[in-house]
Parts: C-alpha cells; structure tokens; sequence
C-alpha cells in the first residue's frame, strides 16, 4: 500500500486532456478567417453597437489564432523541423504577432487580417511538408 502512495508518477501536458498528436494548422486558419471577415464587416457598417460587438468578437478570434499557432509551433513542431526549416521560429513569431495588438487584434483594417492569412499559409505548407515526410 505504501509503495502506491509514494510510486512516482508521469507528467504528461498536452493542448488537450489527453496527448492525442491531433494537429492542424486549419484551426488557426479558420479564425483567421473570421478575423478578416469581421474586419471587413466592420468597414462596411456605420452603428455604433455593431462595430463595438464587431470589435469584441475579433479580438476573441485574434486570441484563438495566437493560441492554435503556439500550440503548432510548442508541441508539433521539434528540433528537426527547425533545423529543416530555419524560417520557421521567425514565421510563428511574425504571425504570432500579426494576431496580436500589432496586428489583426488592434487593427479594423481587413489588410491585417490578410497578411495575418498569408504567414499562416507559410505555415501551412511546411506543416504538410513535415506530415508527409513522416509518412
């Protein structure tokens, strides 16, 4: 009885409850896409409530990008795939950002959301990259 209550124990952190190795950078896309879609509603709509709600949602949208990308770049991404790509910390890093208050979070203009769209598609690319070369 005593072994039990003093055994040690494994650790294990993961994006979910369990480490389910489910990755994909479509999750940050498709927020991303609601970003610069919100964005352009914003432009396109003079009432004062609707563009604070506008505002609200976006910044919601611009955190969940900023989430699935560190998750990607921290718990997928190893040591090879840096060393295979070494853009790839600065790509997460700039889009990362490009979430963030520099970004698509501070800004209405659907210009950032897009810019936002295009360091993920990076991204995009050489996740599919990494996946078929594990294959």
């Amino acid at each position: 009885m005593f072994s039990r209550l003093f055994a040690s124990t494994v650790t294990a952190e993961a994006h979910c409850d369990l480490p389910c190795g489910v990755y994909d950078p479509a999750q940050a896309r498709i927020e991303a896409e609601s970003v610069k879609a919100i964005q352009e509603k914003y432009q396109g709509n003079e009432d004062p409530a609707f563009r604070a709600r506008a505002i609200e949602i976006k910044e919601q949208r611009s955190e969940l990008v900023k989430h699935h990308l560190s998750v990607l770049w921290s718990d997928y991404f190893k040591a090879p795939h840096f060393e295979a790509y070494p853009n790839l910390h600065t790509l997460f890093n700039d889009a990362v950002k490009a979430a963030g208050a520099g970004g698509t979070k501070g800004s209405n203009d659907p210009a950032t959301g897009q810019a936002l769209l295009d360091l993920i598609a990076q991204i995009d690319a050489i996740f599919w990259e990494t996946k078929k070369a594990a294959a």
